[in-house]
């Protein structure tokens, strides 16, 4: 039964996700060697890995880049958030059939597409996987020069990454779009994870959560199993209002962007959202569910673009 869920969950994943079967450990373990000390049979007598350990994580997670994307050279400080491969590659996929659906059913491959990944971080790991399956070019901004330093390291140590990749540092952390996008830039589509909570111990109440639902214990001071630093996962206000700031900054850039899109994981801030955008005037709102793991989560997409500005963005930039 419990295996039975396991795929079931794993089957609402995008289709095309490299990550939608169940993982091949002892391929895994073929790509990365280390990785062998972290699984042991769960409480179901199937060969798992450790989720509520970071350090097992990370190995999982450069194994799975490794085995199935082709990157080899993948690493980061181990304060730095590492994020859960197939939900990162979810939402890839499923900007792809949105910017499929603008192109009136036709997929949008290589340079023909620059994505501007909002807080980049140093796994890079939108960009990396949007070049790897796509072959798109990204544009990556961060407000911390150590996370951009480290996501350029593995820009330059990955040759399929190479000139696909621009990094921009935001100066100014109250700004989302400002003083990153240029009036010159044409952007097809954007994406952003926002930070999640509004405090540290917002956060820390989290990952209590977490932990106790991975491992079935209670920990006093747990160790965050996909890491994070402070603006990774925090910020003023949190989810809520990064997400607004975004849509208030995105009018400025109305015709620079066909598509803005953010990641929405609280569903109270649903209704918000949708008001916000009606009153800043946007042309389309798409709603994109997904689903990875016992986690809902759901992409807000919109455009500010009339019908004849679409038209001319489709001309100009992905007509063959």
């Amino acid at each position: 039964m419990a295996t039975e869920k396991k795929q079931e969950e794993k089957e609402r994943m995008h289709p095309l996700n490299k990550n939608r079967g169940r993982y091949d450990l002892s391929a895994l373990i073929d790509t990365v060697s280390e990785l062998v000390g972290y699984v042991k049979p769960n409480k179901y007598g199937v060969d798992s890995v450790d989720f509520s350990n970071p350090v097992a994580v990370k190995l999982l997670n450069k194994a799975l880049l490794s085995y199935y994307y082709g990157i080899k050279h993948w690493d980061f400080p181990d304060e730095n958030l590492c994020p859960p491969i197939p939900g990162r590659a979810d939402y890839i996929h499923y900007i792809a059939d949105l910017l499929c659906e603008s192109n009136f059913g036709r997929h949008l491959l290589g340079n023909k597409i620059t994505c501007l990944d909002v807080g980049v971080g140093a796994s890079c790991i939108y960009p990396v996987i949007g070049v790897t399956e796509y072959n798109w070019n990204f544009i990556g901004s961060d407000i911390n020069e150590n996370s951009i330093i480290s996501a350029q390291h593995i820009i330059d140590t990955n040759v399929q990454l190479s000139n696909k990749i621009e990094l921009r540092l935001q100066k100014n952390r109250k700004d989302v779009f400002y003083g990153v996008i240029t009036l010159e830039d044409k952007i097809d589509i954007t994406l952003c994870n926002p930070p999640f909570h509004a405090s540290a111990e917002e956060a820390q109440k989290g990952t209590l959560r977490k932990v106790k639902n991975l491992s079935g214990k209670r920990i006093k001071n747990p160790d965050l199993n996909f890491a994070g630093i402070s603006n990774e996962l925090i910020c003023d206000g949190g989810e809520r209002k990064f997400i607004h700031s975004m849509i208030r900054e995105s009018k400025k850039f109305a015709t620079n962007c066909f598509w803005f899109s953010t990641l929405v994981s609280k569903q109270s801030n649903l209704k918000g959202v949708y008001k916000a955008l009606e009153t800043i005037g946007a042309t389309a709102v798409k709603t994109i569910a997904m689903g990875t793991g016992n986690k809902s989560t759901r992409i807000v997409a919109w455009s500010f673009l009339s019908k004849e500005e679409q038209k001319e963005w489709r001309i100009k930039r992905w007509k063959s």
